[in-house]
């Protein structure tokens, strides 16, 4: 079987985590089904990821950035107090090695209650 870029978009929307590829001028240049349903509007492919950012949150996605340039690969960034997610910057490199873009992998805890709970539900309840 080839893997062909539809079969490729196919496991990236499959995956219950949202995706967004932000290439290293900060541009968005894909979301998958779970980010377009997350973030609606407010990020859109073609558009700066810093419309949607305050100043704190540029200058530390600037850090980690010079920190993939210097050899740093998935890379912690917080534990999110609202929505109760570990958030990692993830790096993207070429063949040669060279940083050419960044996504966000995001991590949720979910209750012991309904572990079987899929993600899909869980953001559809938050919009």
């Amino acid at each position: 079987m080839e893997i062909t870029m539809e079969i490729l978009y196919n496991i990236l929307d499959a995956y219950a985590y949202e995706i967004v590829f932000v290439d290293r001028n900060h541009i968005v240049r894909y979301m998958n089904k779970t980010a377009k349903q997350r973030y609606g509007s407010r990020v859109q492919v073609g558009n700066s990821l810093f419309n949607c950012h305050n100043e704190n949150s540029k200058k530390r996605i600037e850090e980690f950035l010079e920190r993939a340039d210097a050899g740093e690969e998935e890379m912690f960034e917080v534990l999110n107090g609202k929505t109760g997610e570990r958030e990692f910057f993830v790096p993207v490199k070429d063949a040669s090695k060279k940083v050419i873009g960044y996504f966000e992998r995001h991590e949720m805890f979910w209750s012991k209650d309904k572990p079987e709970a899929p993600i899909f539900e869980y953001w559809k309840s938050k919009n």
